[in-house]
């Protein structure tokens, strides 16, 4: 039974959080609303036995690419006075505690967040379990960590010689061009 309304919770929220992507027309709401989104899928991923893939998820999209595109975005807003004057009438517009919308929202996030971290962290903590509570309750990192230094050793040391390549490529791109000076 939980893990049918756990499903429908991760779903539901997904999918109204990229439909909401879609639809809006202010930036900021619409990164709020991929955070929901991406929220959800970690939630599906749970759901789907795949607990690596779900931490990953929370830990790199959720924790990482949504609060850079956040700190991007208020960042990059400038001095304009004009869109200083909007945002303020925006906030004296908006209702000091919200609104019956943003509580479901709120509900819904923090109940797909908090049982897929808790779920996660439980299968940490408890190491190997002996019951099956649930039927996405045996863990993949284990399994993961020993495919990936076992069986797929050479892919892993190409992959971080490629990324490797990658940051060397991005640093010199981004490294100033020298000038050469003239002597008169």
């Amino acid at each position: 039974m939980f893990d049918q309304v756990f499903f429908w919770l991760s779903t539901l929220l997904t999918v109204f959080g990229a439909v909401m992507v879609v639809v809006q027309k202010n930036l900021m709401h619409a990164c709020i609303f991929l955070l929901c989104s991406l929220i959800g899928v970690a939630g599906l991923y749970v759901t789907l036995n795949a607990d690596f893939v779900a931490g990953t998820q929370l830990v790199v999209y959720v924790g990482g690419v949504i609060i850079l595109m956040l700190f991007a975005i208020m960042l990059t807003g400038g001095n304009n006075t004009k869109t200083l004057a909007k945002i303020k009438i925006g906030f004296d517009l908006i209702h000091p505690m919200g609104n019956f919308k943003t509580y479901i929202l709120a509900f819904i996030t923090g109940a797909v967040f908090i049982s897929a971290t808790s779920s996660i962290l439980i299968r940490f903590f408890r190491g190997q379990i002996s019951q099956k509570a649930l039927p996405f309750y045996e863990t993949t990192v284990e399994k993961i960590g020993v495919k990936l230094i076992t069986d797929h050793v050479l892919v892993f040391e190409l992959s971080s010689v490629l990324l490797l390549g990658a940051l060397i490529g991005a640093a010199i791109i981004a490294r100033p061009k020298r000038t050469k000076w003239k002597e008169n």
